[in-house]
């Protein structure tokens, strides 16, 4: 029966890992409604285009909200209501926001669109007068041009010719253009020039983190198998039924909420469920809550527990020595201090790990390479490693954390860090 099952698995794994990768189908049932963020932007770019008017927009919300996506559900669809009468301009402010940059490339897309010849020696001002020229010719023909500015806030730095330019440029009645601006930074809009914010149309639409229900209902369209598919007699059913079992599971609603707590953007949900579905076994051939168990683990690794977790008893014993130093409020420490710590602690319970001082430096520039503890400045380079101040890089509830689950914590520390 398992192996029958299997190929039916791994259909059912693909068929769910393609969707996830699919920002489509993610954000389709997310915009269903007359108020999504899709409507709203579909509404906006639309009028212009029909209207012949010019527009800009931002849209503003944290990395992983669906900006990008939504912005190209809108683009394809509008593509495919007004094929002749959309030119699209994808810039991103990591690559092009230097202006020089940003008007080669606005240039050489445009001539790519509109077949014509593009010239890698024109200079700035050549490619400003083109695009203008560009934007007159497209208005006059009326076509649209749709500027996407992903990384907005990144084009808002200093002078700001490219945001001026296209801005001034669409206050005339030939052109028609819109201009759309993706930015993680909510004062995005605050960062523009007087004379670029006079010439902004002051839309905005926020990308805020979908409500309960729009999660659930989420969650059943990435993960329900489709009824009338190919798999086997009764499979889908006991698929369905089973994720149906698993997302009304109190348990799996304690998952839920602690990952939202977390991070509660759809890219965060996508990649929680790709990892579980991931660790799907295949030979059930169905999903189980021990696999969103270990998917929600697995995304809560913390790589300075993990750090402790991987110390000798040497390397424990200085970092309990240097929380010590801590909590006598001393803000200042280096080796010398936390050897003499060291050498109290083993003088005072009489401890078997005692090691010599060229073996601690070995584990104090263990843990320095490994980021547990580093040196507070630089400019003591000068001087030799045993006497530049140090501190921890770790919190004392991760260090209590870490060494509770290591394999061969001596009891005797954990003692010495509550006390």
């Amino acid at each position: 029966m398992g192996k029958e099952i299997i190929p039916a698995a791994e259909k059912s794994l693909n068929l769910i890992r393609g969707r996830l990768c699919d920002p489509s189908y993610v954000f389709r049932p997310l915009s269903a409604s007359s108020d999504s963020n899709y409507s709203k932007l579909k509404f906006i770019v639309s009028t212009s285009i029909t209207e012949g008017c010019n527009n800009s927009i931002l849209l503003l919300g944290p990395r992983g909200s669906g900006k990008a996506a939504v912005l190209d559900l809108v683009v394809g669809d509008l593509l495919e209501e007004f094929p002749d009468s959309v030119s699209l301009i994808r810039l991103n402010g990591l690559l092009h926001s230097d202006d020089n940059c940003a008007f080669k490339e606005i240039a050489r897309q445009l001539c790519m669109e509109h077949h014509l010849l593009f010239s890698k020696m024109a200079s700035l001002d050549e490619n400003s007068q083109f695009i203008v020229a560009m934007l007159r010719e497209c208005g006059l023909a009326h076509k649209t041009i749709i500027f996407v500015l992903d990384e907005f806030d990144m084009f808002a730095q200093g002078k700001q010719r490219l945001l001026y330019s296209l801005l001034d440029a669409m206050q005339s009645v030939t052109s028609q253009a819109v201009v759309i601006g993706l930015s993680s930074r909510l004062d995005a809009d605050q960062l523009l020039e007087k004379r670029v914010r006079s010439r902004f149309s002051h839309r905005k639409i926020l990308f805020l983190p979908p409500s309960r229900e729009e999660f659930d209902g989420l969650l059943e369209h990435l993960l329900s198998l489709p009824a009338d598919s190919s798999f086997p007699n009764g499979y889908v059913s006991r698929f369905n039924e089973k994720i149906k079992n698993i997302t009304s599971d109190t348990r799996f609603k304690d998952i839920l909420r602690t990952l939202f707590n977390a991070n509660s953007t759809v890219n965060s949900l996508l990649k929680f469920i790709f990892r579980a579905v991931s660790l799907m076994n295949l030979e059930s051939g169905l999903l189980s809550l021990e696999n969103f168990k270990a998917a929600l683990s697995s995304m809560q690794r913390q790589p300075k527990l993990e750090a402790v977790r991987d110390c000798s008893i040497l390397e424990l014993y200085l970092l309990v020595c240097m929380r010590r130093l801590e909590v006598k409020e001393q803000s200042a420490y280096n080796i010398i201090s936390v050897m003499k710590e060291y050498k109290t602690i083993h003088d005072s319970f009489q401890t078997s790990d005692y090691y010599a001082q060229n073996v601690c430096l070995r584990a104090f520039e263990h843990l320095r390479e490994r980021q547990v503890i580093c040196y507070t400045e630089n400019r003591g380079q000068s001087q030799t490693g045993e006497y530049r101040p140090m501190k921890l890089l770790i919190s004392a509830s991760e260090l209590h954390q870490g060494m509770r689950s290591h394999a061969c914590c001596p009891a005797i520390l954990l003692k010495l860090l509550d006390h």
